[in-house]
């Protein structure tokens, strides 16, 4: 097999784990980390020879970028508090935790070194957590603190683990000179994500067609992440900015088409991009076998030990943070999304899931120093941060669905319903509001007038049942009922005129161009 046949094998996998982890209840992230695990020690699969500093640029921008789609610059600021505790304060103490466990354990490992491990292990993946959590049925509450916490705390750790790779390259540190590298990089990846965000939403207003501008939103983040980059900025944060900046203003509401299938291509990149990454992160193991060649004992006891510092300095943490984070909510009305109980703490506690950051940053670290020697305990940091990756995403990632259950910690669907129903009101409203706004300019038949107004009460009930009253829920159920009917007919109809279309594909002198703008035509009517 070589690399192209394996870049497919990953690819299917990663179509096929998502009916298959929902049949058996499974995390399809976990199941491509295992089939990855279980090419890597196969004989007849060749080993991944990717660039370490290739897998940040070509996997975490569209990864990203599908995460934020599915969030709101308000939602980040409603939240900023537990973002801020678990994505910046976390990170920063699991790393100091780390790398003084490991400086002692491991023995002639420098402190420098062993704070670049602590930086590489320190952030849960964004990825995992909202992949994992999204399927379980979690409160959107926990979801939008792990989906926040695993979007910025990339940020953190890879700042710190530039300055700690800097720190034993070179030979010397300054904390000063890493405080101002932190700053500086968040600067500069905001100003970028903002200048490639507003010119993004430029372009796409002169691009107009769905089919380009789709495909602008695919190079925005790699150009995002890239710019900044070179910039000397975070690369995580600029695509972090930008995406929001697009979410809150790219958005026409009446530009349907677009909406529907730039929904559905970032649905199958998501799937698509993350099947890989995770397939990556078990291939990869065979960097692992490599190096504890004769040291097996020795290593795994090592990595064992880090790995139960990052799973309870999370804990340790979470508790206080939680208590702190109630009583400051207590004391001020605000929107802010925080965990309920001990349950929820614990389900966010488990949820804290290693991986393609980790992986990425612990295949970059450099062989050698500036003065030509081997980096420090290379292969050892390297063992163990694969260890500590697959004890969280493997261990946490296969029990977490189990975890859940026991606990029953599961969404408020009442609350959801009501917050379904105040909306399709709204979208109702709206809907009169036009009505009424229309027919104080144009005179519209009493016949045509009532229509509408049945059209828009209509509105809000396909949304939410409960809107109306028993009396008009039923004559809605019967509308639905009639246009179900309706539309069965049409459908069937609109089928027979595709066939006799597709039909006339194969004909003798037929244009298939002339036939594809036909097709397409039907295509959108059936839409309707």
């Amino acid at each position: 097999m070589d690399q192209l046949a394996l870049l497919f094998v990953l690819l299917l996998g990663a179509l096929v784990s998502v009916p298959v982890g929902d049949r058996f209840g499974l995390p399809a992230p976990v199941l491509m980390t295992l089939l990855g695990i279980a090419l890597a020690v196969s004989d007849f699969v060749p080993n991944v020879n990717i660039p370490p500093d290739l897998i940040l640029p070509a996997l975490l921008p569209p990864l990203l970028y599908a995460a934020v789609r599915r969030t709101s610059w308000r939602q980040f600021a409603a939240n900023r508090r537990p973002i801020f505790l678990l994505a910046v304060a976390l990170v920063f103490v699991t790393t100091v935790c780390v790398a003084a466990v490991a400086s002692a354990i491991v023995p002639g490992l420098p402190i420098a070194a062993a704070v670049a491990l602590g930086a590489l292990v320190a952030p849960p993946d964004p990825v995992a957590a909202t992949a994992v959590a999204g399927q379980l049925g979690l409160p959107r509450r926990l979801v939008s603190i792990l989906e926040g916490e695993g979007l910025f705390n990339d940020v953190t750790a890879i700042v710190l683990y530039h300055v700690a790779i800097a720190a034993v390259i070179s030979g010397s540190f300054s904390p000063w000179r890493a405080g101002l590298d932190l700053v500086l990089s968040a600067v500069v990846a905001v100003a970028v994500g903002l200048a490639l965000g507003w010119g993004a939403n430029r372009l796409m207003d002169i691009l107009g067609d769905a089919t380009l501008q789709i495909g602008l939103t695919l190079l925005v983040p790699y150009a995002s992440y890239v710019l900044a980059e070179e910039l000397h900025g975070s690369g995580v944060l600029a695509v972090l900015t930008t995406a929001l900046f697009l979410a809150e203003y790219a958005s026409d509401p009446d530009d349907v088409m677009t909406r529907l299938a730039g929904h559905t291509f970032w649905d199958i990149v998501d799937t698509l991009v993350t099947g890989v990454a995770f397939g990556l992160i078990g291939l990869e193991l065979h960097n692992a076998i490599r190096t504890a060649s004769g040291r097996w004992g020795e290593l795994l006891g090592w990595a064992a030990a880090i790995a139960g510092v990052v799973v309870v300095v999370r804990l340790l943490w979470l508790l206080p943070a939680t208590w702190l984070t109630k009583r400051l909510h207590a004391r001020r009305d605000t929107e802010e999304e925080i965990p309920v109980g001990w349950r929820e703490t614990v389900v966010m506690w488990w949820s804290g899931m290693r991986g393609v950051a980790s992986v990425a940053l612990a295949l970059a670290v450099p062989l050698t120093t500036d003065d030509g020697s081997p980096f420090p305990d290379r292969d050892e940091i390297v063992f163990i941060a694969f260890g500590v990756i697959m004890a969280t995403l493997v261990l946490q990632g296969l029990t977490l669905p189990w975890l859940v259950k026991r606990l029953r910690v599961r969404a408020d669907t009442e609350r959801e319903k009501e917050i379904e129903k105040e909306l399709a009101v709204r979208a109702a409203k709206a809907a009169k509001r036009r009505l009424k706004e229309i027919e104080a300019v144009e005179e519209l038949p009493e016949e045509l007038s009532e229509q509408m107004a049945r059209r828009a009460f209509d509105i809000g009930l396909r949304i939410s049942p409960d809107v109306g009253e028993d009396e008009r829920r039923e004559a809605h159920e019967k509308r639905v009922r009639r246009l179900k009917r309706v539309r069965r007919i049409q459908g069937e109809m609109l089928s027979a005129a595709r066939h006799e279309v597709l039909a006339a594909r194969s004909e003798p002198g037929a244009d298939p161009e002339i036939v594809d703008r036909v097709l397409r035509h039907l295509d959108v009517r059936s839409l309707r």
